[in-house]
């Protein structure tokens, strides 16, 4: 591997898509989730991100996963939430990364439990917080999340893009975006970015709808709009999982294709642990990812 910095790999002109995995609950089968790696690791994406279970409920886990991607040969980007969690806690799961050859995080504020008071939320009440601690231990490459049609909990979009910009004054240096089904949301979003002095690379966040109830509730708690063109497909095809998949698969394609030819030569793909999906985008772009 000739490089495992993800901002190195974002710099490059070659056009590299990667994806998301996330670990098993506590209690479960590990090792199919380190298959699950092995498996993707054949279409050699760009990088593999791993999640972080809430409040750290799986950082064994996700540093195991982790580790296994890179010993396939692929950089491992770490996420990392902060959400009840000490100076003290955060030390000592960035220990365990450095010492798995982990050099890559995705620092997260995490979701806030329901009910939680803002003072039991730990150490660090924004992602920003987390990145500028994440500096000061070490030489990690930090990631952070950008949200096109702006964060939840922001009340406008001016303001989530104000937040984005603590996160680049906090060190971070690249963002990977929200799930989006239209593109001219990104494209708009981007110019904002810009007009706020943010030029950081920025790497788009697909899913392919694959499973017609989990996107309406992901879209229902994210606030992400469904384009027309894109709610008809998944309720033509939303009793119908095989062609829904496939359906799915080719509507992200046509997005990927989109950005590409716009000048985003990284995109992420949130596949939900089935190496099928990043496997048939890969498929579809073969002749666009070539060396």
């Amino acid at each position: 591997m000739q490089t495992r910095k993800i901002i190195d790999i974002l710099k490059s002109d070659k056009v590299g898509i990667s994806c998301e995995l996330f670990p098993p609950k506590q209690g479960t089968e590990l090792q199919n989730s380190l298959e699950i790696v092995n498996k993707i690791a054949q279409v050699q994406p760009s990088y593999m991100s791993v999640t972080y279970g809430a409040g750290g409920s799986t950082v064994g886990y996700s540093a195991a996963l982790a580790k296994q991607v890179q010993d396939n040969d692929i950089p491992a980007l770490a996420h990392l939430t902060c959400v009840k969690a000490d100076e003290t806690k955060i030390k000592e799961v960035l220990a365990q990364l450095k010492a798995n050859g982990i050099e890559n995080i995705l620092a997260l504020r995490g979701d806030i439990p329901a009910g939680m008071e803002k003072d039991a939320m730990g150490s660090f009440a924004h992602a920003s917080d987390l990145m500028h601690f994440i500096k000061e231990q070490g030489d990690f490459c930090i990631g952070g999340a950008a949200y096109p049609e702006g964060h939840p909990e922001s009340g406008s979009l001016a303001q989530d893009i104000a937040n984005t910009r603590y996160k680049v004054e906090a060190g971070v240096d690249f963002l990977v975006t929200q799930m989006f089904f239209d593109n001219t949301i990104l494209y708009n979003y981007m110019f904002r970015l810009l007009q706020a002095g943010i030029n950081v690379p920025v790497v788009p966040g697909i899913m392919p709808a694959t499973n017609a109830s989990q996107i309406i509730r992901i879209c229902q708690l994210s606030g992400t709009k469904l384009p027309p063109q894109f709610r008809a497909m998944v309720e033509r095809f939303a009793d119908k999982p095989a062609a829904l998949k496939q359906a799915g698969i080719a509507y992200a394609t046509g997005q990927i294709i989109d950005l590409i030819a716009n000048g985003f030569n990284h995109v992420h793909i949130y596949t939900m642990n089935r190496p099928e999906i990043i496997g048939g985008i890969m498929a579809n772009l073969s002749e666009i990812v070539k060396d």
